[in-house]
């Protein structure tokens, strides 16, 4: 198979689109509590995100769609996963609320940026970067705990949410700034 750098169809496009497709896969093994299946699926979807970008750095696949798709597939899965995890009782509430409400934001900052002005870049920050990393991180030692007690937990629990709230102040920062910038 050919990869076209354009394609719709390239392949860290392929890992967003499957990463998406994983979630009703991934919520049924975390709500029977099927936890060796839920942890494999938990680092399969972190493998991909770190794969696809990765591959379209390093061989030039980057596409208008994969701008989209990579953010909006880790806001699916991650909002999805961690609905799951708190209704399976493995992840406090408190924390499937602040994942889902920072999501939802930066999706509305989206919204409010492509129908009322000329942004259509949104990269994602290192701190958007590092957060997904560590609400996967602790969404796996979320369901590592099925087998018995995480003594990490807690911690990693913190430390996401931590994350998750720099991340949505920091990308609430930036489009403040792009929209000011945007009407000079």
């Amino acid at each position: 198979m050919s990869v076209r750098a354009g394609g719709f169809f390239s392949i860290p496009n392929v890992l967003s689109a499957a990463r998406i497709l994983l979630l009703p896969f991934l919520a049924e093994a975390v709500l029977q509590l099927r936890c060796g299946r839920a942890l494999l699926l938990v680092a399969a979807a972190g493998a991909s995100d770190g794969l696809d970008g990765l591959l379209a750095r390093r061989f030039g696949w980057r596409t208008a769609v994969g701008a989209y798709l990579d953010p909006v597939a880790d806001k699916v899965l991650l909002t999805g996963l961690y609905v799951c995890l708190g209704w399976a009782g493995l992840v406090p509430m408190w924390l499937v609320w602040m994942v889902a409400a920072r999501d939802l934001w930066i999706v509305a900052m989206s919204a409010y940026a492509l129908l009322f002005t000329r942004i259509r870049s949104f990269s994602p920050s290192v701190w958007g970067k590092l957060s997904t990393f560590l609400q996967l991180l602790a969404a796996g030692a979320g369901v590592a705990s099925c087998f018995g007690p995480i003594a990490a937990l807690p911690a990693l629990v913190a430390v996401a949410a931590a994350a998750t709230v720099w991340s949505g102040v920091h990308y609430t920062w930036r489009a403040a700034r792009m929209w000011r910038q945007e009407g000079r």
